[in-house]
């Protein structure tokens, strides 16, 4: 099974895989976004976090390569009753434009191998305005033994090495390392091993 047919596949159930809440983590820095502010949520899935964002007041774009994580983040927009731009890109050939996004969020994307993720870290930079909010999170490479989501491959995850090695050179940033419960549909649930970075370029 391909990539696409392999998310195709998790996102055609009714049900929403991930929840329809946002990410915690996101939810937690809402005090960060500012209304009015041009924000991308990429690798968005189902939209819970675009969605989010755009409750938040956001002008957001949502895009992931998946035709039915995108039907089930326009009728999660439409519940909600916020207007989002959502679109449909492979994050690894999109044309991401140059510093156009006050803010960039990526959550769980641990979809992309070390080579997909360089190419992909300095896209996330490009696009993002100077002054602009950068959050993501993902799991640590001890999340492979707990198996509570994400891949089975250690390489895609991340260390405070590699994050700080791609983000080092933004004004500011801090990272976390920690467990923690996550709750989130059925296809995150359990202790988690999780990494965090909220960054300013």
């Amino acid at each position: 099974m391909s990539e696409f047919e392999r998310w195709q596949t998790r996102f055609a159930s009714p049900e929403y895989a991930f929840g329809k809440a946002p990410n915690a983590f996101l939810k937690s820095k809402a005090h960060l976004l500012k209304r009015g502010a041009k924000a991308l949520a990429f690798a968005d899935g189902e939209g819970r976090n675009g969605v989010f964002l755009a409750e938040q007041g956001l002008d957001v774009l949502s895009i992931d390569f998946s035709p039915n994580a995108i039907a089930k983040a326009k009728s999660l927009a439409k519940e909600r009753g916020v207007n989002m731009r959502v679109e449909r890109a492979d994050i690894f050939t999109w044309d991401w434009p140059a510093a156009t996004f006050d803010v960039v969020i990526g959550i769980f994307f641990q979809f992309a191998s070390p080579e997909q993720r360089t190419k992909l870290f300095a896209d996330i930079k490009k696009t993002l305005k100077s002054g602009g909010l950068l959050l993501i999170e993902g799991y640590r490479p001890e999340q492979v033994d707990l198996k509570t989501g994400g891949p089975p491959q250690r390489e895609n995850m991340y260390t405070r090495k590699i994050l700080e090695e791609a983000f080092g050179d933004f004004a500011e940033l801090d990272i976390k390392e920690y467990d923690a419960e996550v709750n989130e549909g059925s296809s995150h649930i359990g202790l988690s091993a999780l990494i965090d970075l909220v960054g300013r370029k």
